[in-house]
């Protein structure tokens, strides 16, 4: 069980402090990893599409894991995951909604629109730490995710 090899997360939050939190949070938490951070749902989508600035794989890598804001500028992530879930070469990404709501009706359309976990946002860095532990343990170490539709 374990993967020796890091996992490519793409994170989408339209918020630099909640992006350099979860990076440094990674680090702490020793998570194979590499982040890679977009700041709203087009540019997840650019991203994934390979266009413009995200063009060269060696440079945009294929995410194993996406963690999504829901509120976002330009697209949230609700919109965001009606259009990957909709995508045959997108829809196996998991896809974890982190996320500040709380609200019960964001939580049940996240579901409903194909999200694999919605998580609150932790209060305290302490907090991030321990949720990266257990995405650490849960997504990367112990699930057996799909490999990347698109290289």
């Amino acid at each position: 069980m374990g993967r020796a090899r890091a996992i490519t997360i793409l994170m989408a939050d339209d918020d630099a402090d909640d992006r350099e939190l979860a990076r440094e949070a990674l680090r702490v938490s020793q998570v194979p990893s590499d982040l890679r951070c977009v700041e709203d749902g087009e540019e997840l989508l650019e991203y994934l599409s390979r266009s413009g600035r995200y063009s060269d794989p060696r440079t945009a890598p294929s995410p194993g894991l996406i963690l999504l804001d829901l509120n976002m500028p330009r697209m949230d992530g609700r919109e965001v995951l009606r259009t990957l879930k909709k995508d045959p070469l997108l829809k196996r990404i998991p896809v974890i909604i982190l996320s500040t709501s709380r609200r019960d009706e964001d939580v049940l359309k996240s579901y409903d629109l194909g999200a694999n976990c919605f998580i609150t946002k932790p209060g305290s860095f302490s907090e991030l730490i321990q949720v990266m532990k257990v995405l650490d343990a849960c997504w990367i170490q112990i699930a057996e995710l799909p490999r990347p539709a698109y290289s």
